[in-house]
């Protein structure tokens, strides 16, 4: 794939610039994931200190092979969120069923592992087309429709203070807010660089307000000394538990739905055909990524959605950021002390600016089904399938424990209960018949 940028060519400090901008956008993305699956599983901070190390590392080294032998396409690879809210959902039914954590996390691990031999068999074999018969385009709006609420509502709530707190913080969410106000501006009717660097200059403006009007809020994040980084499988000894691994194995398979999703909105993006060969190959990176994480103890990989909101906003689509970007992260990691200096960002400023970017999701769901015709019998072919996530995504956790605990995890998502439902209705129903 050619390199294809609307910034100044050979503009060295543009390009670098854009790719602090990337740092940003994947950090943000991947800090809070491994401490959180830290939580979960009760890890000593000796531990989740290794995972981060880990994450940032690895985190690196996948987004360029992607780049390099995958996709070859500036898309961020890194820890998947319908992994990360399956395994969270799953230790927090398990721990409230008295049950085993450790037993958890090591069939959760040989789950990963198994799901990632089958994600590069998928690959290998060439059933790419498989999916561009299933994802029709009422099929993608409501996956990026869904993607777009969950993930907006995930930010918004590190925006008003929700993530170290149970109640709004007014003075925290009235700057996040104008920090979302000001990238909106700059982004819209900013001129040349001011709206490409709209995002980079977000988090600046908003690291340093946050600083000055909230000192008391400002703790910088610590990493401890990290345990050996020979340690395997540190969520638990691997354990052959079926009912856990047949659900992991199960979310691996649908969560090549979001490789299938991203190239296509990639490609019109990018104005230029994705390959037989780059889905293949882009298939057997995440494969193997994702058994490098089963075996480390990262939440799997794949592509993010959510890059092509970032890219739609910045509009930078050149891949020379995103390797600076991604080769500064692996060294977050390398070096502790970097990654103590980023990880003072306050998470509620990054979660304005990530808010921004992830609303060009809702452009890319609209574009999916622009050139569809809707009656009032065709709205349902997508509101039925968008409005029951949506109201899966609005129930309490604690209310689903009646549930058994096998299906607990995927009724919990909406996200994955709205595509299903969506593929369901677009292959039982012959749509094009109901005039």
């Amino acid at each position: 794939m050619q390199d294809s940028n609307n910034i100044p060519t050979g503009n060295t400090v543009t390009i670098i610039l854009a790719g602090f901008q990337w740092l940003f956008f994947i950090f943000v993305n991947v800090v809070v994931v491994p401490v959180s699956i830290g939580q979960a599983f009760h890890l000593p901070l000796s531990i989740v200190s290794l995972s981060i190390e880990r994450a940032f590392i690895y985190t690196g080294i996948a987004c360029l092979l992607q780049a390099t032998v995958g996709h070859r396409l500036p898309l961020m690879e890194g820890p998947a969120g319908l992994w990360w809210g399956v395994i969270l959902s799953l230790a927090a039914s398990t721990e409230s069923a008295g049950q085993s954590l450790q037993t958890l996390g090591g069939s959760i691990g040989i789950g990963i592992i198994l799901s990632g031999i089958f994600i590069i068999l998928w690959g290998v074999l060439g059933l790419g087309w498989v999916f561009r018969r299933i994802f029709t385009p009422s099929v993608t709006a409501t996956f990026y429709f869904l993607l777009a609420v969950q993930l907006t509502q995930l930010f918004f709530k590190g925006m008003i203070g929700l993530d170290n707190s149970p109640i709004i913080s007014v003075d925290v969410a009235l700057l996040s807010l104008g920090i979302v106000t000001l990238v909106l501006t700059l982004n819209m009717w900013g001129r040349g660089l001011i709206s490409n660097f709209a995002p980079l200059i977000g988090i600046i403006v908003g690291w340093i307000a946050f600083s000055i009007l909230f000192p008391r809020y400002s703790t910088p994040f610590s990493l401890a000394t990290p345990t050996s980084w020979l340690l395997l499988f540190p969520w638990g000894t691997p354990t052959l538990n079926f009912g856990f691994i047949v659900i992991i194995v199960l979310i691996g398979f649908i969560s090549i739905t979001n490789t299938y999703v991203t190239l296509e909105g990639a490609e019109k993006l990018f104005h230029t055909p994705i390959s037989p060969k780059q889905y293949k190959y882009s298939f057997v990176i995440t494969g193997f990524s994702t058994i490098v994480a089963g075996i480390f103890g990262l939440v799997p990989y794949g592509p993010y959605t959510s890059s092509l909101g970032f890219l739609r906003t910045t509009r930078i689509l050149s891949r020379k950021p995103f390797f600076i970007g991604a080769g500064l992260f692996m060294l977050l990691g390398a070096i502790p002390a970097l990654g103590q200096l980023l990880a003072s960002l306050p998470l509620s400023m990054g979660d304005a600016v990530l808010f921004t970017a992830y609303l060009q999701l809702f452009g890319l769901a609209l574009d999916s089904v622009k050139s569809l015709a809707f009656s009032y019998k065709h709205i349902y072919r997508i509101a039925v399938p968008v409005l029951l996530g949506l109201s899966l995504m609005a129930v309490p956790a604690p209310a689903f424990s009646t549930i058994p605990a096998y299906i607990r995890p995927l009724l919990q998502n909406g996200l994955v209960v709205g595509i299903i439902l969506a593929m369901l209705l677009e292959h039982s129903i012959r749509w094009e018949q109901k005039k």
